[in-house]
This record gives C-alpha cells, sequence and structure tokens, in this order.
C-alpha cells in the first residue's frame, strides 16, 4: 500500500497534474485537448498523464486514432483512508473536491450532481 501511496501523492504533488485532474472532472478528453490550456509541449504533457496513469488516478484508452484519458477517482481512496487514520481528515468528499477545485480554479464549474442529473 506505501507504493501505491507514495505514487499518489507524487502525482498529486505537481500543480500540473493537479489541474489536469480538475479539467478531467468535467469529461473524458483526448490527449490533445488536455494538452491545448498548457504552456508546454505535447510531449511535457504526455510525461504528466504517464505518472498520472501509474498512480492510478486516471486512464487511458486509444478510441481510433485519438488517445482519451479518464478520471478514475477511486484512486484516491487509498490516500483518504491513510489519512484518515490520523483522526485529522475526513473522508474524502468527491462532490467537495469537485467544488473545491472549481471554487480555486477560476472557470472552472462544478458538475451537475447526482440527484439534479437524476431529476432531468
Amino acid at each position: 500500500m506505501t507504493g501505491s501511496l507514495d505514487l499518489t501523492f507524487a502525482a498529486l504533488a505537481d500543480p500540473t497534474r493537479r489541474e489536469i485532474l480538475s479539467m478531467l472532472l468535467e469529461d473524458d478528453m483526448a490527449v490533445t485537448d488536455v494538452a491545448e490550456p498548457f504552456k508546454i509541449s505535447l510531449a511535457a504533457i504526455s510525461k504528466h498523464l504517464v505518472i498520472l496513469a501509474r498512480a492510478g488516478l486516471i486512464s487511458q484508452e486509444r478510441r481510433g486514432r485519438v488517445k482519451w484519458c479518464k478520471l478514475e477517482p477511486g484512486a484516491l481512496r487509498s490516500a483518504s483512508v491513510w489519512m484518515q487514520g490520523f483522526g485529522q481528515f475526513e473522508p474524502v468528499d468527491l462532490d467537495a473536491f469537485e467544488s473545491y477545485l472549481a471554487a480555486d480554479l477560476p472557470g472552472r464549474t462544478p458538475l451537475a450532481s447526482k440527484n439534479e442529473i437524476d431529476n432531468e
């Protein structure tokens, strides 16, 4: 478990990777779309994506010629359980995490809640 925690926290330590995760909260994205808002090369973004995938925070799949990225929110579960062991941290509430990212990253809006989707 320690190895996976190390990978998770190392992946989350970089602001570019955290921004990528917040982008993927909205929907799956093609690698080129992930790279678009950043002022770094596609190769650099690809390296960030590899780190996120190794940590299990995202998955990638090829659809035709395009490589797509998908958020894997369950990957944060082990980090949440570990932090709860200190008694100072609440369980990770992914809705609250999404709201935090939306507030922290201007221009991002939270996704519709499950209740809002069910009521449509």
